[in-house]
């Protein structure tokens, strides 16, 4: 069940790929923008329990741009980092408390 959704240039080709928390399914994916008005099949990536935030950063500094997912029934931020070749790593969790009703 897709809860949340952004547009963001993942890969660095200048056109914004989308990406989107699963809540349902314990994941996030990426769909790249093909440059024609349609994009790729998603990829998916593993998060914590129930993500219901996504948001795109350079956390590493490294340029290229990572993914931040908020996974509130695990309590906790997961990072993705880009690590080139439209490949993000698998997530490191950090402590968040719980989340909100």
């Amino acid at each position: 069940m897709p809860f949340d959704v952004l547009a963001a240039d993942v890969n660095v080709d200048f056109k914004p790929d989308i990406i989107v928390a699963n809540s349902a399914s314990n994941n996030a994916c990426v769909l790249l923008n093909t440059g024609n008005g349609t994009f790729s099949a998603q990829t998916t990536y593993s998060t914590g329990n129930w993500p219901d935030e996504v948001v795109v950063a350079d956390v590493n500094g490294d340029g290229k741009p990572d993914i931040i997912v908020a996974n509130c029934n695990s309590n906790n931020v997961g990072v993705l980092l880009n690590i080139g070749n439209v490949t993000l790593a698998a997530q490191t969790t950090y402590s968040a408390g719980p989340c909100s009703t």
